[in-house]
């Protein structure tokens, strides 16, 4: 079979697409992709995960509009049922996940970064969703991912003209983190993991979970699960660790215990 993502397992585990120069969201990308997820769910070290994807050219130009014939009717169901599960199971994803986008972000391949929790972007790259200019909707969650990230104004605009955007504007609309020079993308992402996999591991799932969880969720709601969180981050040996390192003037070192 051919290697269409490869998968690096560690406390910073890296998945990247292998297939490049347009890394086209096919189905068996997307299958191998759900492959790798479910290996990251079951690997106890993991801490944040890297999310790139081979060549400079393109991080991901969406679906494999080749495919699309044989789509045509209820065909195109189980693709976008298939896309959605395995996107879905890249956001809820217990530890963060980051996103190094060197080169474009187009159509399925924004939504794909959509489902990460932090974008980087190189200076070059350019991002949108234009499948209306093909007949098609976003399929894979970009309809409902995107406004929840830049707002509902900013996100009918993209969707509605099809527009390429720049990494510089993406960056001052929220869509993406940070922007760096090109080539450097998956450095920077790879930085920013660094940072996050020597943070309190069980304190940065509860952050995760509880960001998430505030979309959508009532406050009072969010506050008792921020509670819940609390006490159990209180409870574990890793606040006791960061406390006596703080008190120490020493980096922690933390177990997730």
């Amino acid at each position: 079979m051919t290697e269409l993502v490869s998968l690096t397992l560690g406390r910073r585990c890296e998945v990247r697409l292998e297939a490049p120069p347009m890394n086209l969201v096919s189905r068996a990308l997307t299958l191998q992709l759900r492959e790798a997820l479910t290996k990251i769910e079951q690997h106890g070290d993991a801490r944040v995960v890297v999310l790139s994807s081979a060549g400079d050219r393109t991080f991901c130009a969406g679906s494999d509009i080749t495919e699309f014939e044989d789509l045509h009717g209820q065909g195109a169901e189980g693709k976008l049922l298939l896309e959605k599960l395995v996107y879905r199971q890249l956001a809820l994803l217990a530890v963060p996940v980051i996103a190094a986008i060197e080169g474009h972000a187009l159509g399925g391949g924004l939504e794909l970064a959509l489902s990460c929790d932090l974008r980087v972007a190189s200076e070059h790259s350019r991002l949108g969703l234009p499948e209306l200019r093909l007949g098609v909707v976003p399929g894979s969650g970009g309809t409902q991912r995107l406004a929840r990230v830049i707002g509902l104004g900013r996100a009918k605009e993209m969707i509605l003209l099809g527009e390429l955007i720049s990494a510089e504007r993406a960056e001052q609309i929220g869509l993406v983190n940070r922007v760096v020079p090109s080539g450097e993308a998956l450095t920077a992402a790879r930085a920013l993991a660094d940072e996050i996999a020597a943070r309190g591991p069980r304190a940065v799932r509860h952050a995760k979970r509880l960001l998430d969880a505030s979309v959508d969720r009532p406050l009072d709601e969010g506050m008792a699960l921020e509670l819940d969180a609390s006490e159990d981050v209180f409870a574990s040996e890793d606040m006791l660790e960061g406390a006596r390192a703080f008190k120490d003037k020493r980096t922690p070192r933390f177990t997730g215990r």
